[in-house]
């Protein structure tokens, strides 16, 4: 049973969301608050919660559920004892019947009643256990966003959910690949292992060079692309499934929470 994030100090994680909810950080959350769970989200009307739910379970690698909240509820108590999902992420990108309206770094104004929020885990989380165990992780080291795309890979369709799995990529040396590999593989509730390494067309990348979300990629002599499903399949997949009303995070603008990474470990 998990258990409600509490703290007599704040944590990291509270600092920076305080910093975000004051409009001080809109940038990406890349690197802060290390050691500490970093979320995507998806915020959907509630007749449309149990279909994505379902659509979550059946493509676990790249919509690891983390939390759900309740019917107009903006908090997630297991995440955060005061974290509020309308405040607390740099930047929000809004859709209306599959389309994005507008980018937010505010949505009390847009939220209601009917509005349920769900947590989804994030790569940017087994970064910090590569880091901790001496793998470099190039887009951290130029301070970009991770480079992201969209592959030719359909995901499990659920009711009107369905569309293309979106990767991260993050390249190595084949002797860092092979810690990488082995150690994101111990963290399945943040996507876990790769889904593929090598030659992108294989899983429908036209050019690596020319992501659909992030940075530039800076593939070096030697080094390997290794490719991970990624939480920003939603917002494909939204684009499909064409809701009245969504809110997902911005690529790299992630929600910050209280738990640590280590809590999700396999084993």
């Amino acid at each position: 049973m998990e258990t409600v994030a509490t703290s007599t100090t704040a944590s990291p994680a509270e600092i920076i969301r305080a910093d975000i909810r004051a409009g001080r950080h809109a940038m990406v959350t890349t690197g802060l608050a290390p050691g500490y769970l970093q979320a995507n989200l998806v915020i959907l009307p509630a007749d449309w919660g149990d279909e994505f739910l379902t659509f979550c379970a059946a493509n676990a690698k790249a919509c690891p559920l983390i939390a759900q909240s309740t019917a107009g509820d903006p908090g997630l108590p297991v995440l955060g004892h005061d974290l509020d999902v309308r405040k607390d992420l740099p930047r929000y990108r809004v859709f209306h019947d599959g389309a994005q309206t507008s980018e937010e770094t505010d949505i009390s104004a847009l939220w209601r009643d009917d509005l349920v929020a769900f947590a989804l885990g994030c790569s940017y989380s087994f970064e910090a256990a590569l880091l901790d165990a001496g793998v470099p992780i190039r887009h951290i080291e130029q301070g970009k966003k991770v480079c992201t795309y969209r592959t030719g890979i359909d995901t499990v369709p659920v009711g009107r959910f369905h569309g293309k799995l979106v990767v991260s990529m993050r390249n190595f040396t084949a002797a860092n690949a092979i810690r990488a590999i082995e150690i994101t593989s111990r963290f399945p509730r943040v996507h876990g292992a790769p889904i593929h390494f090598g030659d992108p067309s294989d899983i429908g990348i036209a050019d690596i060079n020319t992501p659909e979300f992030g940075g530039e990629p800076d593939i070096r002599p030697g080094e390997t692309p290794l490719f991970w499903a990624c939480g920003v399949t939603p917002q494909s997949v939204i684009e499909n499934a064409k809701p009245s009303f969504c809110v997902t995070q911005k690529a790299g603008h992630m929600l910050i929470t209280d738990r640590l990474n280590e809590e999700f470990r396999a084993g």
